[in-house]
Protein backbone atom coordinates (compact mmCIF):
# COMPACT_ATOMS: atom_id res chain seq x y z
CA UNK A 1 0.00 0.00 0.00
CA UNK A 2 1.34 3.40 -0.74
CA UNK A 3 -0.01 5.51 1.80
CA UNK A 4 -0.56 9.71 0.30
CA UNK A 5 -2.42 10.89 3.19
CA UNK A 6 -0.39 12.36 5.91
CA UNK A 7 -2.05 15.28 6.41
CA UNK A 8 -4.90 12.92 8.03
CA UNK A 9 -2.36 11.23 9.97
CA UNK A 10 1.53 10.36 10.08
CA UNK A 11 2.32 6.69 11.23
CA UNK A 12 3.92 6.81 14.54
CA UNK A 13 7.73 6.39 14.34
CA UNK A 14 9.60 3.73 16.28
CA UNK A 15 10.88 6.85 17.84
CA UNK A 16 8.11 7.93 19.49
CA UNK A 17 6.63 3.88 20.05
CA UNK A 18 10.26 3.70 22.10
CA UNK A 19 9.17 6.53 24.44
CA UNK A 20 6.21 5.81 25.02
CA UNK A 21 7.02 2.49 26.14
CA UNK A 22 9.72 4.02 28.15
CA UNK A 23 6.94 6.48 29.99
CA UNK A 24 5.04 3.62 30.58
CA UNK A 25 7.96 1.25 32.31
CA UNK A 26 10.00 3.87 33.78
CA UNK A 27 7.19 7.15 34.31
CA UNK A 28 3.95 5.58 35.57
CA UNK A 29 3.57 7.58 38.61
CA UNK A 30 1.60 10.64 38.70
CA UNK A 31 3.05 13.94 37.64
CA UNK A 32 0.61 15.43 40.41
CA UNK A 33 2.10 12.74 43.01
CA UNK A 34 4.55 13.67 45.78
CA UNK A 35 5.84 10.45 46.06
CA UNK A 36 9.44 9.41 44.39
CA UNK A 37 7.45 8.23 41.26
CA UNK A 38 4.86 11.02 40.83
CA UNK A 39 8.01 13.30 40.68
CA UNK A 40 9.90 11.40 38.30
CA UNK A 41 7.31 11.65 35.92
CA UNK A 42 6.74 15.41 36.59
CA UNK A 43 10.49 16.10 35.76
CA UNK A 44 9.98 14.01 32.61
CA UNK A 45 6.71 15.86 31.44
CA UNK A 46 8.65 18.93 32.37
CA UNK A 47 11.74 18.26 30.08
CA UNK A 48 8.58 17.46 27.22
CA UNK A 49 7.39 21.16 28.22
CA UNK A 50 10.95 22.73 27.54
CA UNK A 51 11.49 20.45 23.76
CA UNK A 52 8.11 21.45 22.49
CA UNK A 53 8.61 25.27 23.59
CA UNK A 54 12.50 24.76 22.70
CA UNK A 55 10.34 23.68 18.83
CA UNK A 56 8.64 26.58 18.60
CA UNK A 57 10.66 29.68 20.39
CA UNK A 58 8.83 29.55 23.26
CA UNK A 59 8.90 29.17 27.05
CA UNK A 60 8.28 26.19 28.32
CA UNK A 61 5.76 28.14 30.82
CA UNK A 62 4.05 28.82 27.49
CA UNK A 63 3.25 25.74 26.48
CA UNK A 64 0.03 23.29 27.61
CA UNK A 65 -0.53 20.41 26.90
CA UNK A 66 -3.82 19.10 25.24
CA UNK A 67 -5.69 15.92 23.68
CA UNK A 68 -4.56 17.60 20.12
CA UNK A 69 -5.48 20.50 17.86
CA UNK A 70 -8.90 20.83 18.07
CA UNK A 71 -9.43 20.86 21.93
CA UNK A 72 -6.29 23.83 21.49
CA UNK A 73 -7.74 25.44 18.83
CA UNK A 74 -11.32 26.05 20.93
CA UNK A 75 -9.53 26.96 24.36
CA UNK A 76 -7.00 29.41 22.80
CA UNK A 77 -10.47 30.63 20.24
CA UNK A 78 -12.96 31.06 23.86
CA UNK A 79 -10.20 32.24 25.71
CA UNK A 80 -9.35 35.40 23.52
CA UNK A 81 -13.50 35.73 22.92
CA UNK A 82 -14.46 35.61 26.81
CA UNK A 83 -11.42 37.56 27.93
CA UNK A 84 -12.12 39.86 25.47
CA UNK A 85 -15.95 40.15 26.06
CA UNK A 86 -14.96 41.44 29.47
CA UNK A 87 -13.84 44.39 28.09
CA UNK A 88 -16.40 44.64 25.55
CA UNK A 89 -15.14 43.47 22.42
CA UNK A 90 -17.37 40.84 21.11
CA UNK A 91 -15.59 40.86 17.34
CA UNK A 92 -13.49 37.88 15.90
CA UNK A 93 -11.53 37.65 12.18
CA UNK A 94 -10.78 34.50 10.69
CA UNK A 95 -10.55 32.73 7.13
CA UNK A 96 -12.97 31.12 5.34
CA UNK A 97 -11.00 27.93 4.68
CA UNK A 98 -10.40 27.39 8.80
CA UNK A 99 -10.23 23.67 9.97
CA UNK A 100 -13.73 23.22 11.37
CA UNK A 101 -12.46 22.99 14.76
CA UNK A 102 -11.84 26.99 13.90
CA UNK A 103 -15.43 27.80 12.36
CA UNK A 104 -16.94 25.38 14.03
CA UNK A 105 -16.16 27.43 17.40
CA UNK A 106 -16.81 30.96 15.43
CA UNK A 107 -20.18 29.61 14.77
CA UNK A 108 -20.91 28.52 18.37
CA UNK A 109 -19.55 32.47 19.73
CA UNK A 110 -21.68 33.87 17.32
CA UNK A 111 -25.19 32.22 18.96
CA UNK A 112 -23.67 33.90 21.86
CA UNK A 113 -24.10 37.33 19.96
CA UNK A 114 -20.35 37.41 19.03
CA UNK A 115 -19.94 38.97 15.54
CA UNK A 116 -17.30 36.85 13.34
CA UNK A 117 -15.64 38.38 10.07
CA UNK A 118 -15.10 35.63 7.73
CA UNK A 119 -12.00 37.09 5.24
CA UNK A 120 -11.74 35.63 1.66
CA UNK A 121 -8.48 34.05 0.26
CA UNK A 122 -9.08 34.28 -3.86
CA UNK A 123 -8.41 31.67 -5.95
CA UNK A 124 -4.79 30.99 -4.68
CA UNK A 125 -5.80 30.27 -1.27
CA UNK A 126 -3.49 32.68 0.64
CA UNK A 127 -5.08 35.50 2.54
CA UNK A 128 -3.53 38.99 2.08
CA UNK A 129 -2.64 40.94 5.31
CA UNK A 130 -4.25 44.07 4.25
CA UNK A 131 -7.46 41.75 4.12
CA UNK A 132 -6.81 40.88 7.52
CA UNK A 133 -5.74 44.74 8.92
CA UNK A 134 -8.60 46.29 7.23
CA UNK A 135 -11.04 43.60 9.36
CA UNK A 136 -9.58 44.56 12.37
CA UNK A 137 -11.75 47.29 14.31
CA UNK A 138 -11.96 48.67 17.94
CA UNK A 139 -13.43 45.98 19.55
CA UNK A 140 -11.39 42.71 17.67
CA UNK A 141 -10.88 40.21 20.50
CA UNK A 142 -9.07 37.57 18.23
CA UNK A 143 -7.49 37.43 14.67
CA UNK A 144 -7.19 33.34 14.05
CA UNK A 145 -5.32 32.36 11.13
CA UNK A 146 -3.93 28.93 10.03
CA UNK A 147 -0.66 28.21 9.51
CA UNK A 148 -0.71 26.16 6.76
CA UNK A 149 -3.93 24.83 5.13
CA UNK A 150 -5.11 21.23 5.85
CA UNK A 151 -6.87 20.47 2.38
CA UNK A 152 -5.00 22.60 -0.47
CA UNK A 153 -1.96 22.92 1.97
CA UNK A 154 -1.27 27.14 1.51
CA UNK A 155 0.95 28.87 3.47
CA UNK A 156 -0.43 32.29 4.99
CA UNK A 157 1.73 35.29 5.49
CA UNK A 158 1.89 34.51 9.56
CA UNK A 159 4.64 36.63 9.97
CA UNK A 160 2.76 40.00 8.55
CA UNK A 161 -0.16 38.99 10.03
CA UNK A 162 1.52 38.47 13.62
CA UNK A 163 3.01 42.33 13.03
CA UNK A 164 -0.04 44.32 12.31
CA UNK A 165 -2.09 42.42 15.16
CA UNK A 166 0.82 43.27 17.31
CA UNK A 167 0.50 46.55 15.99
CA UNK A 168 -2.94 47.10 16.58
CA UNK A 169 -3.00 45.25 20.21
CA UNK A 170 -5.33 42.32 18.93
CA UNK A 171 -4.50 38.76 20.22
CA UNK A 172 -2.88 36.42 17.31
CA UNK A 173 -4.21 32.49 17.19
CA UNK A 174 -3.05 30.48 14.34
CA UNK A 175 -3.87 26.92 13.90
CA UNK A 176 -0.17 25.34 13.15
CA UNK A 177 -1.19 21.58 13.50
CA UNK A 178 0.14 20.64 9.84
CA UNK A 179 2.96 23.47 10.01
CA UNK A 180 4.47 22.54 13.09
CA UNK A 181 7.61 19.71 12.52
CA UNK A 182 7.54 20.43 8.82
CA UNK A 183 8.04 24.08 8.33
CA UNK A 184 10.24 26.22 11.05
CA UNK A 185 8.64 28.54 13.32
CA UNK A 186 9.72 31.09 16.18
CA UNK A 187 6.45 32.65 18.01
CA UNK A 188 8.56 35.86 18.68
CA UNK A 189 9.93 36.77 15.59
CA UNK A 190 6.17 35.91 14.13
CA UNK A 191 4.58 38.30 16.80
CA UNK A 192 2.18 34.63 17.38
CA UNK A 193 0.16 35.04 20.96
CA UNK A 194 -1.38 31.50 20.63
CA UNK A 195 -0.58 28.13 19.08
CA UNK A 196 -1.97 25.19 18.40
CA UNK A 197 -0.13 21.81 17.53
CA UNK A 198 -0.71 17.98 17.33
CA UNK A 199 1.40 14.96 17.74
CA UNK A 200 0.24 12.96 15.24
CA UNK A 201 0.39 15.16 12.42
CA UNK A 202 4.80 14.49 12.50
CA UNK A 203 4.63 11.33 13.42
CA UNK A 204 3.95 11.16 17.52
CA UNK A 205 0.75 9.16 18.68
CA UNK A 206 -2.93 10.16 18.27
CA UNK A 207 -4.58 12.03 21.26
CA UNK A 208 -1.95 14.86 22.17
CA UNK A 209 -1.22 18.27 21.20
CA UNK A 210 -0.43 21.26 22.37
CA UNK A 211 -1.41 25.16 22.70
CA UNK A 212 1.09 27.61 23.05
CA UNK A 213 -0.08 30.51 24.66
CA UNK A 214 2.21 33.54 25.19
CA UNK A 215 2.23 35.17 28.31
CA UNK A 216 0.05 37.92 29.45
CA UNK A 217 -2.19 36.30 26.80
CA UNK A 218 -5.79 35.62 27.63
CA UNK A 219 -6.02 31.76 28.59
CA UNK A 220 -9.38 30.98 30.68
CA UNK A 221 -9.44 26.90 32.40
CA UNK A 222 -11.34 24.87 29.50
CA UNK A 223 -11.46 21.36 31.14
CA UNK A 224 -12.14 21.90 35.19
CA UNK A 225 -11.60 18.76 37.73
CA UNK A 226 -8.04 19.55 38.85
CA UNK A 227 -5.16 21.70 38.86
CA UNK A 228 -2.88 20.76 35.94
CA UNK A 229 -1.28 22.38 33.34
CA UNK A 230 -0.79 25.78 35.68
CA UNK A 231 -4.31 25.17 36.25
CA UNK A 232 -5.48 25.57 33.06
CA UNK A 233 -6.69 21.93 31.74
CA UNK A 234 -7.98 19.54 34.43
CA UNK A 235 -7.48 15.70 34.05
CA UNK A 236 -4.10 13.31 34.42
CA UNK A 237 -1.90 13.60 31.86
CA UNK A 238 -1.28 11.84 29.01
CA UNK A 239 2.67 11.08 29.70
CA UNK A 240 3.37 8.41 27.57
CA UNK A 241 1.50 10.50 24.42
CA UNK A 242 3.51 13.64 25.65
CA UNK A 243 7.04 11.84 25.30
CA UNK A 244 6.02 10.08 22.30
CA UNK A 245 5.16 13.48 20.88
CA UNK A 246 8.17 15.06 22.21
CA UNK A 247 10.35 12.56 20.55
CA UNK A 248 8.62 12.69 17.27
CA UNK A 249 9.09 16.37 16.70
CA UNK A 250 12.54 16.35 17.83
CA UNK A 251 13.49 13.83 15.23
CA UNK A 252 10.96 15.96 13.10
CA UNK A 253 13.50 19.59 13.84
CA UNK A 254 16.32 17.85 13.31
CA UNK A 255 15.44 16.67 9.67
CA UNK A 256 13.25 19.24 8.87
CA UNK A 257 15.09 20.75 5.82
CA UNK A 258 16.02 17.34 4.40
CA UNK A 259 12.24 15.76 4.53
CA UNK A 260 11.09 19.20 3.45
CA UNK A 261 12.96 19.33 0.08
CA UNK A 262 12.57 15.13 -0.08
CA UNK A 263 8.74 15.51 -0.26
CA UNK A 264 8.75 19.21 -2.31
CA UNK A 265 10.79 16.70 -4.74
CA UNK A 266 8.04 14.21 -4.75
CA UNK A 267 4.97 17.18 -4.94
CA UNK A 268 6.67 18.89 -7.69
CA UNK A 269 6.60 15.58 -9.74
CA UNK A 270 3.43 14.58 -8.69
CA UNK A 271 2.09 17.94 -9.67
CA UNK A 272 3.51 17.70 -13.19
CA UNK A 273 2.16 14.15 -13.34
CA UNK A 274 -1.48 15.01 -12.84
CA UNK A 275 -1.59 18.33 -14.45
CA UNK A 276 -0.83 16.81 -17.88
CA UNK A 277 -4.59 14.60 -17.36
CA UNK A 278 -7.27 16.64 -19.40
CA UNK A 279 -9.52 18.97 -17.64
CA UNK A 280 -7.18 18.94 -14.16
CA UNK A 281 -6.41 22.03 -12.19
CA UNK A 282 -4.31 22.10 -8.92
CA UNK A 283 -6.03 23.49 -6.04
CA UNK A 284 -3.86 26.17 -4.12
CA UNK A 285 -0.73 28.29 -4.87
CA UNK A 286 1.86 26.29 -6.79
CA UNK A 287 5.07 27.69 -4.43
CA UNK A 288 3.17 28.70 -1.45
CA UNK A 289 2.31 25.08 -0.32
CA UNK A 290 3.34 22.86 1.99
CA UNK A 291 6.44 20.47 0.85
CA UNK A 292 4.10 17.47 0.44
CA UNK A 293 0.41 18.57 -0.20
CA UNK A 294 -0.97 17.86 -3.92
CA UNK A 295 -4.53 18.96 -4.04
CA UNK A 296 -6.67 18.19 -7.81
CA UNK A 297 -9.86 18.77 -9.04
CA UNK A 298 -10.57 16.74 -11.97
CA UNK A 299 -13.62 17.59 -13.76
CA UNK A 300 -16.80 14.70 -14.53
CA UNK A 301 -15.70 12.73 -11.98
CA UNK A 302 -17.04 12.04 -8.15
CA UNK A 303 -14.09 11.95 -5.36
CA UNK A 304 -15.81 8.82 -3.32
CA UNK A 305 -15.58 6.58 -6.80
CA UNK A 306 -12.02 8.23 -6.94
CA UNK A 307 -10.58 7.23 -3.87
CA UNK A 308 -12.29 3.43 -3.46
CA UNK A 309 -11.04 2.83 -6.24
CA UNK A 310 -7.49 4.04 -5.93
CA UNK A 311 -7.68 2.03 -2.50
CA UNK A 312 -8.33 -1.36 -4.47
CA UNK A 313 -4.98 -0.19 -6.82
CA UNK A 314 -3.11 0.20 -3.34
CA UNK A 315 -2.81 3.67 -3.01
CA UNK A 316 -4.49 5.32 0.37
CA UNK A 317 -5.35 8.98 -0.30
CA UNK A 318 -8.44 11.51 0.55
CA UNK A 319 -10.59 14.17 -1.01
CA UNK A 320 -9.59 17.03 1.85
CA UNK A 321 -9.84 17.01 5.81
CA UNK A 322 -10.20 13.80 7.64
CA UNK A 323 -12.62 15.74 9.95
CA UNK A 324 -15.35 15.73 7.58
CA UNK A 325 -14.89 12.41 5.51
CA UNK A 326 -18.25 11.46 6.26
CA UNK A 327 -19.88 14.25 4.77
CA UNK A 328 -21.83 14.40 1.40
CA UNK A 329 -21.03 18.28 0.92
CA UNK A 330 -17.93 19.43 -0.90
CA UNK A 331 -15.73 21.37 0.85
CA UNK A 332 -15.90 24.02 2.11
CA UNK A 333 -12.09 25.31 1.58
CA UNK A 334 -12.80 24.55 -2.67
CA UNK A 335 -15.86 26.41 -2.79
CA UNK A 336 -13.97 29.15 -1.05
CA UNK A 337 -11.23 29.62 -3.92
CA UNK A 338 -13.91 29.46 -6.27
CA UNK A 339 -14.31 25.94 -6.99
CA UNK A 340 -17.87 25.11 -8.45
CA UNK A 341 -19.72 22.63 -6.87
CA UNK A 342 -19.73 20.04 -9.22
CA UNK A 343 -15.80 20.48 -10.05
CA UNK A 344 -15.54 20.59 -5.90
CA UNK A 345 -16.93 17.05 -5.77
CA UNK A 346 -14.13 15.62 -8.19
CA UNK A 347 -11.18 16.72 -5.46
CA UNK A 348 -8.61 14.46 -5.11
CA UNK A 349 -5.37 15.44 -2.10
CA UNK A 350 -2.45 13.51 -1.77
CA UNK A 351 -0.05 14.19 1.42
CA UNK A 352 3.21 12.35 0.97
CA UNK A 353 6.21 12.59 3.64
CA UNK A 354 9.52 10.90 3.92
CA UNK A 355 8.55 7.67 3.72
CA UNK A 356 7.50 8.03 -0.01
CA UNK A 357 9.22 7.66 -2.58
CA UNK A 358 9.51 8.77 -6.25
CA UNK A 359 8.44 5.03 -7.92
CA UNK A 360 5.45 5.46 -5.04
CA UNK A 361 4.79 9.28 -7.03
CA UNK A 362 5.25 7.18 -10.57
CA UNK A 363 2.45 4.76 -9.67
CA UNK A 364 0.50 7.11 -8.17
CA UNK A 365 0.45 9.02 -11.52
CA UNK A 366 -0.97 6.28 -13.14
CA UNK A 367 -3.13 5.14 -11.19
CA UNK A 368 -4.82 8.50 -11.18
CA UNK A 369 -4.83 9.03 -14.62
CA UNK A 370 -6.90 5.03 -15.24
CA UNK A 371 -9.49 5.75 -12.55
CA UNK A 372 -10.22 9.38 -13.81
CA UNK A 373 -9.97 7.98 -17.39
CA UNK A 374 -12.82 5.07 -16.41
CA UNK A 375 -14.48 6.77 -13.88
CA UNK A 376 -15.39 9.41 -16.71
CA UNK A 377 -16.52 6.60 -19.64
CA UNK A 378 -19.09 6.00 -17.16
CA UNK A 379 -20.10 9.53 -15.88
CA UNK A 380 -22.98 10.83 -17.85
CA UNK A 381 -21.51 14.63 -16.94
CA UNK A 382 -18.59 13.76 -18.88
CA UNK A 383 -20.41 12.43 -22.03
CA UNK A 384 -22.46 15.34 -21.99
CA UNK A 385 -19.34 17.57 -21.81
CA UNK A 386 -17.66 15.80 -24.24
CA UNK A 387 -20.89 16.15 -26.91
CA UNK A 388 -20.83 19.63 -26.32
CA UNK A 389 -23.91 19.55 -24.23
CA UNK A 390 -22.32 21.53 -21.14
CA UNK A 391 -19.43 23.60 -21.25
CA UNK A 392 -16.25 22.82 -19.35
CA UNK A 393 -15.33 24.75 -16.25
CA UNK A 394 -11.59 23.41 -16.02
CA UNK A 395 -9.65 23.65 -19.33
Amino acid sequence: MIYADNAATTKTSPLAQKAMLDAMDRFWGNPSSLHTPGQLAKEAMQSARQAVARAIGAQPQEIYFTSGGSEADNQAIVSAAKVGAKKGKKHLVTTAIEHHAVLHTMDGLAKEGFEVTLLPVGESGIVKAEDVAAAIREDTALVSVMYANNEIGTIQPIAEIGALCREKGVPFHTDAVQAVGHLPIDVNAQNIDMLSLSGHKFHGPRGVGALYVRRGAPLLTFIHGGAQESGRRAGTENLPGILGMTAALADAEAHMADNAAHAQKLRDALIEGLSKIPHSVLNGDREQRLPGNVNFCFEGIEGESLLLLLDDKGIAASSGSACTSGSLDPSHVLLAIGRPHEVAHGSLRLTLDRENTMEDVEQIIRAVAEVVSYLREMSPVWKALQRGERQYVIQ
